[in-house]
C-alpha cells in the first residue's frame, strides 16, 4: 500500500517532533542547571519556502526551478524567491569583469 503525505500528516508530524524535542530538551535543560535550547514552530511551507530560496541562489535558470518547485506561472518564481539582493547584484557584476569588453 502507498502511503501518501497530506499537508496535515506533514504538519502533524513536524509538531510532533518538535514538541517531542522541546519536552525532552526542558528536562535536559534543568537536570544541567541551564536554560533550554527550545526549538522554534515552524511549517513545511517554511522548509519549502528556505529549499526555494537557497535553491534560487545556486541556480540561474528559472525555468528549472519553476518546475521543480510546481509553480504553475513563472511569476511566482520571479516576484517571491527569485530576489535581486545587493550581495547578487554585486556578484553577478564581478563575474562579468574580463569577460566583456567596453570600447
Amino acid at each position: 500500500m502507498v502511503r501518501f503525505f497530506t499537508p496535515a500528516y506533514v504538519f502533524d508530524a513536524i509538531q510532533n517532533i518538535t514538541s517531542a524535542f522541546n519536552r525532552e530538551e526542558y528536562f535536559k535543560a534543568e537536570q544541567e542547571n541551564r536554560e533550554p535550547c527550545y526549538l522554534p514552530k515552524f511549517s513545511a511551507h517554511i522548509l519549502r519556502h528556505t529549499f526555494c530560496t537557497r535553491f534560487c541562489e545556486n541556480e540561474k535558470d528559472l525555468k528549472i526551478i519553476q518546475d521543480v518547485m510546481g509553480h504553475r506561472n513563472i511569476r511566482t518564481t520571479m516576484d517571491v524567491y527569485n530576489e535581486a539582493t545587493e550581495s547578487r547584484k554585486i556578484a553577478s557584476f564581478q563575474s562579468l569583469e574580463g569577460k566583456i569588453k567596453v570600447i
